[in-house]
């Protein structure tokens, strides 16, 4: 009997966009693929975007011109998490300043509270995110109403997004800007938190979910700050030596290649004669370093130091790369 598949042990993929579907204008390629064929594994999916200012089927149109199953449905941005995790703090019909887009504010209808246009007319909530049509009126108004004690919810503080030409503030600078004027800080719906990640776990009713994405500071610690298992695919911006070297909250369960590997059996590392054994591939640690006997090309090499650094040191509160010699090699 065939080993089962990774992906076989869930009930839905979580999956992250820029980095795991697609990087720039283009499919990464076999992504599309991959995600397509969930279906036939009865596993469902869900993309997970920080994205607060374009709507779910705005994402889920751009999915599809890229070829990836996609609707509405199955696209959970920040902004919907935001407003939902608002409706948790807030009594229903309550009055809420939105500071942020026009999709921000839809979610906020949906939700059914009520908007209003100004501080002054005393909103029980605030919620913000990002919108590049924000001024300092707008983020004075909101200082305003969090500085009188209305609830705080941010879609997110993603304190970067790349453009064109370079890096520009995010939301999470605009967040900032607000908590600075008023010494509050706010609920936060978006990665790395757990309220985008639960959301759509409730809304798909699955209960043993993958994350996947590319980046350990806000996929990988968000599925874990969620209580789900979470994969690092190596399309994106992380590797597996920032992986190896990641504090404890942003280690993830699987390292893998593309989502591709989704279908493939996972090969687990093995504790066995005081080194950890995967595949062709052992490791173990002696004092500060990390051995690894087997080729650094090769992701099993990676998998079992993995293994066996994060077992020496279960629990680091800060990245922590250690030495490492490579070896031919293993012990006995």
């Amino acid at each position: 009997m065939a080993n089962p598949s990774l992906v076989s042990g869930y009930d839905a993929v979580f999956s992250d966009l820029d980095g795991v579907v697609y990087a720039g204008p283009h499919a990464i390629p076999g992504a599309v693929e991959a995600l397509g064929r969930l279906a036939d594994e009865s596993v469902q999916l869900a993309y997970i975007t920080n994205n607060a200012s374009r709507s779910s089927e705005t994402v889920a149109d751009h999915l599809r011109e890229l070829g990836a199953p996609a609707t509405a449905e199955n696209v959970f941005g920040s902004a919907q998490a935001g407003a939902e995790l608002l409706a948790t703090k807030v009594a229903p019909g309550a009055k809420v300043l939105v500071t942020g887009s026009a999709t921000l504010a839809a979610a906020v209808d949906a939700v059914g509270m009520v908007r209003v246009a100004s501080a002054d007319d005393a909103p029980d909530a605030v919620i913000q995110g990002f919108d590049p049509s924000l001024g300092w009126a707008d983020l004075a108004e909101a200082a305003f109403a969090v500085g009188r004690g209305a609830v705080w919810v941010a879609t997110n503080t993603d304190l970067s997004i790349p453009q064109a030409r370079g890096i520009a503030p995010g939301n999470g600078t605009l967040v900032a800007a607000v908590g600075s004027a008023t010494g509050r800080v706010p609920f936060v719906a978006g990665k790395p938190e757990a309220p985008l990640f639960t959301t759509a776990a409730r809304h798909l009713d699955v209960h043993r979910p993958l994350v996947v994405g590319d980046r350990l500071d806000t996929d990988i610690l968000g599925g874990t700050n969620a209580g789900f298992d979470t994969a690092l695919v190596l399309t994106g911006v992380d590797t597996p030596l920032t992986a190896l070297a990641a504090r404890t909250q942003e280690r993830p369960v699987y390292l893998i290649e593309n989502l591709e590997a989704l279908f493939e059996p996972y090969p687990v590392p093995v504790f066995e004669s005081g080194q950890y054994r995967c595949g062709a591939a052992a490791a173990w640690v002696e004092d500060t370093a990390l051995v690894i006997a087997g080729d650094s090309s090769d992701l099993d090499s990676w998998r079992a130091g993995c293994a066996a650094w994060w077992a020496a040191f279960p629990e680091l509160e800060s990245a922590q790369a250690p030495e490492i010699r490579w070896t031919v090699t293993a012990r006995g």
